[in-house]
């Protein structure tokens, strides 16, 4: 189909006049209905809901968890084969198309997008779990320590742990990310289809992807950006109340999180009218510089010898272990417990939010060529995401390891133990030095950086929702992001 006959077939399906001006009239409607039935089902009984969604998910993790590990292998070993392939060399745009952001730029808005507030959230929480051995969920903390035969509180233990959380946060999830995005700007920018997840589909059923089959493709896509946002919000907003109540006492309260959703809410707002070359950018960029300092307040702060030397031995642990980890499923009901609750929940958490950060990283990303894309959203995030898990969960595992009252009273395990995850972080934070005033400065750091970390998240979610109900408008209708 030839670039001024996609044009045509888009401007037929959105809407020239009225308040649907610039988009899809039909599924700007059916977004906002399946959205607000949603909604309203589960704030009209919220105990039946929990009982509906727990069921559903209980039975996708059980049923289903074979799908998901072997489908989320077959991406990865797919981006390594496009990588090194021949295709290596296509460039996502015109032959003589260049990049429109600079290296700098381009990584702080990929890290931004893809990883943001749920690094923060579970950086501490989640080595901590795979740390402990006391099964307070009675399945294992770590089954695959254990198989090991790393049982106790040790180093060997804590090597473990990290592995385990490098393999959640590393390539398997990233290789969700670029497939989507791949397709994306390829159909988009290469061969001029409309910048929606729907173009994706054009080699199989051609010209029916502007049907009701690609009306459906792409509102599952925006229902799935939506929630997985909100998935991002509900850990982030719990993360900055305990961090308000920290630094100001703030009851950290239902009220006091509705306060911060609705007060970051307006600025995302604000940045989204803005657009990617303004408020996401800048944001994403002051993100970095943020998080250099805080990551500084750790590492140097903390035992920075040990730090990266466990660094480098969990990198090494980590490739030498990830593709046996990529097809392990578990065989006994306590180990399948723990791999649905851990593995298969990631899993389908870096799918929900794969549609939006498919289509932004991709979208970001016009002129560069296949391997440029797939090495800088691949290796170039997930290796400052593994350093940032090292420096902040190998803080609290040193605690634990070296604790003056014995292995594991230091406290912070004592934390994640009792499941209070969002104070993992501030607790942490409260044992690295004897300075006060610089652990009360680095918690109100952190603060900040949760909110402006899911501001860009937020944005980027709110770009991908209404290009797609735009048909493809990577300059969406103003009204319909502040919508």
């Amino acid at each position: 189909m030839s670039s001024a006959n996609n044009d045509d077939q888009n401007r037929a399906t959105v809407s020239e006049k009225g308040f649907f001006t610039g988009v899809h009239s039909g599924m700007g409607l059916a977004y906002k209905g399946m959205v607000l039935a949603f909604v309203v089902f589960t704030a009209l009984n919220v105990e039946f809901a929990n009982d509906i969604y727990s069921a559903v998910r209980g039975w996708i993790e059980t049923a289903l968890s074979w799908y998901y590990i072997g489908a989320v292998t077959f991406m990865l070993f797919t981006c390594l084969f496009l990588m090194c392939s021949k295709y290596g060399s296509i460039r996502l745009g015109d032959d003589n198309s260049r990049p429109e952001f600079s290296n700098f730029s381009w990584f702080a808005m990929l890290f931004s997008a893809g990883v943001g507030i749920g690094l923060l959230f579970f950086s501490i929480a989640e080595p901590m779990f795979y740390f402990d051995n006391s099964m307070p969920w009675k399945y294992p903390n770590n089954p695959m320590a254990d198989i090991a035969g790393a049982t106790e509180l040790t180093q060997q233990r804590a090597v473990h742990a990290m592995r385990v959380t490098y393999f959640h946060w590393g390539f398997h999830g990233w290789s969700i990310y670029v497939i989507v995005g791949l397709c994306l700007a390829y159909f988009g920018f290469r061969k001029k289809l409309p910048f929606t997840l729907r173009s994706a589909l054009y080699p199989v059923i051609g010209d029916r992807i502007y049907g009701p089959i690609g009306h459906a493709v792409d509102l599952l896509a925006v229902f799935g950006t939506v929630f997985g946002v909100a998935t991002s919000l509900g850990l982030g907003v719990s993360q900055m109340a305990a961090g308000l109540n920290v630094l100001f006492g703030v009851d950290p309260g239902v009220t006091t999180q509705v306060i911060l959703i609705a007060c970051i809410s307006v600025v995302a707002t604000a940045s989204a009218v803005s657009g990617v070359g303004n408020g996401i950018r800048i944001i994403s960029e002051w993100n970095i510089y943020l998080s250099i300092v805080l990551v500084a307040f750790f590492l140097f702060g903390g035992p920075t010898q040990w730090l990266m030397g466990f660094f480098i031995t969990g990198i090494g642990d980590y490739l030498w272990n990830v593709i046996p980890m990529g097809f392990w499923t578990a065989a006994t009901p306590g180990n399948a417990s723990w791999q649905g609750g851990w593995t298969i929940f990631y899993w389908g958490w870096w799918i929900s939010w794969a549609p939006f950060v498919g289509m932004f990283i991709a979208r970001i990303s016009r002129g560069r060529t296949i391997r440029e894309f797939m090495i800088g959203a691949m290796f170039v995030p997930t290796t400052i995401a593994f350093f940032w898990l090292c420096i902040f969960g190998g803080s609290a595992l040193h605690m634990e390891l070296n604790a003056s009252g014995g292995v594991g009273t230091a406290g912070v395990l004592e934390i994640v133990r009792a499941w209070n995850l969002p104070n993992a972080l501030f607790g942490t934070i409260e044992r690295v030095t004897d300075i006060s005033w610089l652990n009360w400065s680095m918690s109100a750091l952190a603060t900040l950086l949760l909110a402006t970390w899911f501001i860009t998240s937020s944005d980027s979610g709110t770009l991908v929702i209404t290009t797609m109900l735009s048909m493809g408008d990577d300059n969406p209708p103003v009204r319909f992001r502040i919508i």
